[in-house]
């Protein structure tokens, strides 16, 4: 019998839609508890008895692979960053290792833009003032008037291009590698280096991945760079930004503000100081939010446990 480790929060609560599927293969399941993801000592507890596992954001580190080896076979990620897994381990153990790549590019995007739109034009400010009973006009700018800069040039980072360059936005790019100049001259992106584009933008998107180069990418010396009136959005990865770094810029005026939908730590400790200023929008790691999305996912991440395990997968995934 083949066995499965379910704990990626978005399939748990529909597990029973694909467990017939599954079931058709000998697959039998087990579904762990698991609220954001499972850390390496939760992982450890199921070592050796599962062959594949279709997960979320859990820490699949080498203590865990080389526990879970040799009969753990694929790992399948519910999703497109795979940074908690340890991808030279499963390398060097024989686990394959997939993902989703351009899951959530279109529901990020528009969430970066939503953040823009909101600081420029001040509605959540504006709706809480009017809802206190005072009629106050906060002032506002249109982002034709604004500068941005995209850390990341990837599919997440074009499609926030394409939307700010509808805007009519001045936009400069920074990336690790070199991206297409035909891209960069049909919407008038400018590359430049980190500290140019920081010193530069209203708005820093951040929208690169989690790796070596880019972990705290963002810290104290390169928030230092900033407009004090700049904006910074995060709905990339959490660890890309040094949080203390982050809240000492807010609290000391360094920044204007802060949109982040990721952070270091998820959930968002209670006693986080960023819960308590005016001038940040928090959301809980919920960018990807998009029905259609989440389905064409739940078909790819099923597919690629198929095939990990040695398996043919329909030709479709029904899971409605």
């Amino acid at each position: 019998m083949t066995t499965v480790l379910v704990s990626a929060p978005y399939l748990v609560p529909i597990v029973d839609r694909f467990r017939p599927l599954l079931e058709s293969y000998g697959i039998e399941l087990i579904v762990a508890p698991v609220k954001e993801r499972l850390n390496e000592e939760q992982l450890l507890a199921y070592a050796g008895q599962f062959d594949g596992a279709l997960c979320g954001d859990d820490y699949y580190t080498a203590k865990v692979l080389e526990a879970c080896a040799p009969r753990l076979k694929v790992v399948s990620k519910w999703g497109t960053g795979i940074d908690s897994i340890d991808s030279q381990a499963a390398a060097r153990l024989g686990i394959q290792v997939c993902r989703t790549p351009n899951a959530f590019t279109l529901p990020v995007a528009d969430t970066v833009l939503g953040y823009m739109l909101a600081f420029v034009r001040r509605q959540p400010w504006m709706d809480r003032t009017m809802k206190q009973g005072q009629w106050e006009k906060l002032p506002g700018r249109s982002l034709s008037e604004c500068s941005l800069g995209v850390i990341g040039v990837g599919n997440c980072g074009k499609a926030v291009i394409r939307r700010a360059r509808a805007f009519g936005m001045e936009i400069l790019g920074n990336d690790i590698i070199e991206i297409a100049p035909d891209f960069l001259l049909e919407y008038g992106v400018e590359m430049t280096s980190l500290e140019n584009l920081l010193q530069r933008a209203d708005f820093v998107s951040v929208n690169c991945d989690l790796n070596p180069t880019s972990v705290h990418l963002i810290n104290r010396r390169t928030l230092a760079m900033m407009r004090p009136s700049a904006i910074l959005i995060n709905a990339a990865r959490g660890p890309v930004v040094e949080e203390p770094a982050l809240v000492e810029a807010l609290q000391t005026s360094g920044i204007a503000g802060a949109a982040l939908d990721v952070f270091e730590v998820e959930p968002l400790p209670a006693d986080s100081p960023l819960k308590q200023m005016d001038n940040v929008m928090l959301a809980p790691h919920n960018a990807n939010s998009s029905p259609a999305a989440w389905q064409r996912v739940h078909r790819n991440t099923l597919r690629n446990l198929l095939l990990g395990l040695g398996f043919t997968p329909p030709d479709a995934i029904n899971l409605e």
